[in-house]
């Protein structure tokens, strides 16, 4: 079998992909909150595993429409799997930790992604490197991000507030070093459907099995809300919108993706408190604010 032509690589985010970023970035932050109001009926884990097998039966019916190769030998198995492996580590921990804090912050920590990853790919991609204004920008919305923390643990709106939060950060480490894997290994070479079919099929398969082990009651009786949110969760945001923010990533870089990502918060914030009553402090708006200045830094473009 001949190799695939590389894909062009582009060295900055053109108007297509900042559309297709806000789009994503807006449903991301509704999604956060449409989970977190879904609890109430369904175990967080138990929720997710669902949600990824459904997402897998999806994205391979598309594979199969679009005559989409997904089982030839390519040398990905192992670095997909373990792809698959941090992908599903990521929403263990969002889904878990929304138990303990409101949508809107664990968001905030959430993407924090960027940060870890911006530390790690420079030393694999030569082009992930940042100018020292970006790294400023980085820098400066870690700091925000880092102050919000601490909000959580000196004064938090409930007693485990702070282990949402530490949760939200480990998501945030989870996907950062999805993405590094994503960058720096074969999948690279694969087309999109094939790579999230690594994240989804995996998540699908760990999930279940790691909601046992946390002795997570599993009911099959879903309301009409419950039926349509895993609709929602499976089909527009397991499926469409991380078959696109994978499409973006093997054409644009990875840093900038993940910087301007940081966006969803904001719609975090907004969902969480027009649905659910969160409340909206002035530290985190204060927090939401430097990091949008962290955001527009770090897509600064190089002299």
């Amino acid at each position: 079998m001949n190799a695939a032509a590389p894909v062009a690589r582009k060295e900055h985010l053109d108007p297509l992909a900042i559309l297709l970023l806000l789009v994503c970035c807006a449903f991301w932050g509704f999604q956060q909150v449409l989970v977190k109001a879904t609890l109430s009926e369904m175990a967080p884990v138990f929720m997710a595993g669902v949600r990824f097998a459904g997402a897998s039966v999806v994205l391979w019916l598309w594979c199969l429409w679009r005559g989409i190769p997904l089982w030839q030998r390519d040398g990905s198995l192992w670095p997909g799997l373990l792809a698959g492996t941090l992908f599903a580590m990521e929403f263990l921990c969002l889904f878990t930790g929304l138990q303990f804090t409101a949508a809107s912050r664990i968001t905030v920590f959430l993407y924090t992604a960027p940060l870890w990853a911006a530390l790690v790919l420079p030393w694999f991609i030569k082009s992930e490197r940042l100018a020292p204004l970006q790294w400023l920008g980085l820098l400066v919305a870690f700091l925000a991000v880092g102050f919000t923390l601490r909000e959580g643990f000196v004064g938090g709106q409930t007693p485990q507030q702070h282990w949402g939060d530490l949760l939200g950060i480990g998501g945030a480490i989870a996907w950062a070093l999805t993405t590094v894997v994503l960058r720096t290994t074969r999948l690279t070479r694969l087309g999109a459907e094939k790579t999230l079919f690594y994240q989804v099929a995996v998540s699908a398969v760990v999930l279940p099995f790691l909601s046992q082990a946390m002795h997570e009651t599993w009911n099959w009786n879903f309301s009409g809300f419950a039926l349509g949110s895993l609709l929602l969760q499976t089909v527009v945001g397991a499926f469409a919108s991380y078959l696109s923010w994978v499409w973006l990533l093997g054409r644009y870089p990875a840093t900038k993706m993940g910087s301007f990502a940081l966006s969803t918060p904001l719609f975090a914030l907004l969902f969480g408190a027009l649905w659910l009553g969160e409340a909206v402090t002035a530290e985190l708006l204060g927090a939401l604010a430097v990091v949008g200045l962290g955001i527009t830094l770090v897509n600064q473009r190089r002299a």
